[in-house]
């Protein structure tokens, strides 16, 4: 609160003294009562010096003195009357100071002190005594009982007379009466949290177009409750009129097409006025005029013009449009990873079409997909250059932040029948510009040993399009054979990614092997060391309808791989492998996906003594039927060890149930693999089990538990796999 205090006194208030004043003198005769003057002497003119003389020129009435100075000194005594020693000169300090130590050194003259303590020496700070400060404590047996209560909206209904769910609902999100869960320490607490949620519902209201609402509340009790009863709080609604939208303008230059903003602007006049609805036609709008060759395009503040009378509002949009654009060049800048005409080949775009946001969106997500960038934006720069057709010609400029380009990965996984299983890589992914890698990795495990290195072009010539050459050393050592493999390869893809997943993908591909392999000799009766030198071709054809690379919930996918090869070793046997894989994912609900897959491989043209074993058709483990160890189905040489077939079927379905980021998994495997060239479908092994799943951002981690139906002599009751991935 602030004080003001007036430096001069209003008129009104002299005019009022001086009707007081005058009252007084205008007091009847009758009600006065006089009392004689005291008596006082009559000064003498020459007397008469104590008041001032006039200001020069003044023409003032002469005042009679009211003290004259002969009566001055007449009623004051003189000074030093009384004490001569007043009229005397004063002692210097020194005699002062003398006079003091004389009187001190004769004890007399000394004032006594007012207190003797203030004389005594202060006691050592050991002698205080110190006691702790002991606070008052709450008398919890008459504490304050816990106030409940219960909350109720009246009016808050929608046009049926019905209560609104959605802004119930949004006023449930957000009020502080239900934060509090029906208690409030006090009643001063329950008042305070009633008055925020009464704005609360005001704002809600008013965002759905009632701008008139008003809230009314109160807190009821029940006629003779007791003080600890729950008491209810009341919101009384009077939402008043809806306002509608009277007229809809846009401030804008023309456009091309005319209709571009109308058709993007969805509002109509007549509607009511929702904030979230014309923020979103705004939004809409905002979004679309980019993608329809107006890159420069902003949309300013709006303005609604409430008439409280009619319950109308008029709307007004500014608009800045910028000119039409098409694309350009482009040009780069900042800590380059590659150049413009890498970034050239990463576009969909072309010089001369129109401008489309949406082609910048994918060019950007396309460099970040790269890995190369720690930061990376992509924006249009006006150039000046105006087309003929009235657009404006303007250059993608891409402004480069380049990141680390090494990086050290692992991964590692388990099998029964196939061991553990760990991979190490070191990864330059721009050692060789544009985009290209050297990977070199390392394989450690149970049954593996070896090492890689590999060259990647990534985006080759082509967006997606990824050319490989590389060099691989392993050591093998299986149920099934024993290898010792060296191999040269090549290959071209177009493959998905986890950021695009192409409905089509393909490969070609071409390796060089020699490989010395252990297998069994059925003319000898035992396992001998055999050579082989192959060379192969790849070709791969993909097709994915699915939602996601790495964990689909929905859709299919189907791949086939044919691989036309030749032992090149003892003359030129030609001979051809080829693969079939589908799967299907349907969801049932929000949690629940059923999932199945099926697989059939043959070899034709050749017997299965002259196949390299490691050429050979295996069935068994974690990514083909579970229950039954790596590789461990079809026929077996008389020492129990799996001899692999020239054919191969496999089909497995499964439940999958996900709650949060854990999953669990029941399925079913089956299986066979078959020394003819064509499957049979005869004898086929199931195997069952249980599967658990984390799912993280870069794909579900699972282990998956699995038994074997009709378990033979020598199969495992229980087989265990640990991976990253689903099992398809």
């Amino acid at each position: 609160m602030r004080f003001f205090v007036p430096t001069r006194v209003r008129p009104v208030l002299l005019a009022g003294c001086a009707t007081a004043i005058l009252g007084l003198a205008a007091t009847p005769a009758a009600a006065q009562v006089k009392a004689p003057p005291p008596e006082r002497p009559v000064c003498p003119p020459e007397s008469a010096t104590i008041a001032p003389p006039p200001p020069a020129g003044a023409n003032l009435p002469q005042v009679e003195p009211i003290v004259c100075q002969d009566e001055v000194q007449r009623e004051v005594p003189p000074l030093g009357a009384d004490d001569p020693a007043l009229n005397g000169p004063l002692e210097s300090v020194a005699e002062f100071e003398a006079r003091l130590r004389a009187q001190e050194a004769a004890g007399v003259g000394v004032a006594p002190s007012a207190d003797p303590e203030l004389a005594q020496p202060l006691p050592p700070l050991g002698q205080f005594d110190v006691r702790e400060v002991e606070l008052a404590q709450p008398d919890t047996a008459e504490a304050t009982p816990e106030l409940r209560y219960s909350t109720r909206i009246d009016g808050l209904t929608d046009a049926d007379g019905a209560t609104d769910a959605d802004m119930l609902g949004e006023f449930k999100a957000l009020s502080a009466l239900d934060d509090g869960k029906g208690k409030a320490a006090n009643e001063a607490m329950l008042s305070a949290r009633l008055t925020e949620d009464s704005k609360l519902v005001q704002r809600i209201l008013q965002a759905e177009g009632w701008y008139d609402v008003t809230v009314q509340t109160r807190i009821e009790r029940a006629p003779e409750a007791a003080a600890d009863q729950p008491v209810t709080v009341v919101l009384q609604v009077s939402p008043g009129e809806r306002y509608k939208l009277a007229s809809i303008k846009v401030e804008a230059d023309p456009v091309v097409p005319a209709d571009l903003i109308t058709k993007n602007l969805a509002l109509q006049a007549g509607e009511p006025i929702v904030a979230q609805r014309i923020q979103g036609a705004e939004a809409n709008l905002a979004i679309k005029l980019p993608q329809e060759g107006y890159p420069f395009a902003v949309v300013g503040q709006r303005d609604v013009l409430l008439d409280p009378e009619t319950h109308l509002g008029d709307y007004t949009l500014p608009l800045t449009l910028g000119p039409r654009a098409r694309f350009g060049g482009f040009r780069t800048t900042g800590d380059l990873a590659f150049g413009a005409s890498h970034v050239k080949t990463l576009s969909r775009f072309k010089a001369g079409e129109l401008y489309d946001s949406r082609d910048v969106d994918d060019l950007r997500a396309a460099l970040v997909a790269t890995g190369l960038f720690s930061t990376v934006a992509v924006e249009p720069e006006r150039t000046g250059q105006v087309n003929p057709d009235g657009t404006e010609t303007v250059t993608m400029l891409v402004t480069q932040d380049a990141g680390p380009p090494r990086t050290l990965a692992a991964s590692a996984g388990y099998g029964t029948g196939q061991g553990f299983r760990v991979e190490g890589s070191w990864t330059h992914r721009n050692l060789f510009p544009p985009e290209g890698a050297l990977i070199a990795t390392a394989v450690a495990g149970t049954q593996e040993l070896g090492a890689s290195a590999l060259f990647r072009r990534s985006n080759w010539r082509k967006r997606d399009r990824t050319l490989q050459f590389g060099i691989e050393a392993l050591r093998s050592d299986y149920d099934a054979f024993n290898a010792t493999t060296g191999r040269l390869f090549a290959r071209l893809s177009y493959d998905s990614t986890p950021i695009w997943r192409k409905t089509l993908t393909w490969g070609l591909g071409a390796e060089i092997l020699g490989t010395i392999e252990k297998d069994y000799n059925f003319a000898l009766g035992r396992r001998d060391d055999r050579k082989f030198l192959i060379g192969a071709l790849t070709g791969q054809v993909g097709f994915d309808r699915t939602d996601s690379l790495l964990d689909p919930t929905r859709g299919f996918r189907a791949q086939v791989l044919v691989q036309p090869e030749g032992a090149i070793n003892d003359g030129f046997r030609p001979y051809l492998r080829s693969q079939l894989d589908g799967s299907a994912y349907y969801p049932v609900g929000d949690n629940l996906v059923i999932a199945g897959r099926a697989r059939a491989g043959t070899t034709l043209g050749i017997d299965r003594f002259q196949l390299a074993p490691s050429r050979r058709f295996y069935g068994g483990g974690g990514g083909s039927v579970r229950g039954f160890a790596y590789q461990a189905l079809g026929p077996k040489d008389p020492l129990g060890r799996p001899l692999g077939g020239l054919s191969l079927t496999e089909a497995a379905a499964e439940v999958r149930y996900r709650f949060g980021d854990f999953g669990v998994v029941g399925f079913v495997d089956m299986g066979q693999v078959y020394e003819k060239r064509v499957p049979s479908f005869r004898d086929l092994r199931t195997g069952v089990g249980l599967g658990g799943r984390y799912y993280t951002s870069f794909g579900p981690m699972r282990v998956d538990v699995a038994t074997p139906i009709g378990r033979r002599k020598g199969e495992s009751r229980l087989n265990v796999y640990i991976s990253i991935g689903q099992a398809f």
